[in-house]
């Protein structure tokens, strides 16, 4: 028998199922879409249960960002202001060394010295020696003393950088160079 030829049957089929070439006999049409439909509620199932993990893997990892951001935003301010402080100070250091010295100068710095002496009696000026040199040229009045001190001992002193002075009295050592004040400045911003 053909198998394009038609065959005619008096009473009509019951319990026939098509076979398939592997011989086995196909699902019916409700078994089939039930078994789609468990699949798909089963992948629905999965997907919906790896989205849940990857959302909290996601949670935890926006957590660690944040929690490291506060954790480092501490150190990053305090390493900010010492840079912005330090960068303060050279650009300080550099005007103060530009600034030209000039007799007048001197004698600002040594009034503003002798301004923190307790005790004037006995007072010793050191000075850089072109210091020294320079008051002396220009007759400097302040090379007589002041009123408020009376007389004033100098001596030079390599010691001293220029513009700066140091002041010896019985009682101690006021120290007024250039060096010295940036150092209090750079110690006074850091506190």
């Amino acid at each position: 028998m053909k198998s394009s030829e038609v065959i005619t049957l008096t009473l009509p089929l019951r319990n026939v199922r098509l076979v398939t070439k592997s011989g086995t006999a196909a699902p019916e049409p409700d078994a089939a879409q039930a078994a789609y439909e468990n699949g798909k509620r089963d992948a629905e199932k999965a997907m919906g249960e790896q989205l849940l993990q990857q959302r909290a893997e996601l949670l935890e990892l926006h957590q660690g960002v944040i929690t490291s951001l506060r954790n480092a935003l501490p150190q990053l301010v305090k390493e900010s202001e010492n840079a912005l402080i330090e960068l303060t100070l050279q650009a300080a250091q550099r005007i103060v060394a530009e600034i030209p010295i000039t007799r007048e100068l001197v004698e600002v710095v040594i009034r503003d010295a002798i301004k923190q002496v307790e005790d004037s009696s006995e007072i010793t000026i050191q000075l850089h020696p072109d210091d020294l040199a320079l008051l002396r040229k220009q007759n400097s009045p302040i090379l007589e003393g002041l009123p408020e001190t009376g007389p004033l001992r100098y001596s030079a002193s390599s010691e001293v950088s220029r513009g700066g002075c140091m002041i010896h009295t019985r009682f101690g050592l006021i120290d007024a160079r250039r060096e010295t004040k940036i150092e209090q400045l750079r110690q006074s911003l850091a506190a």
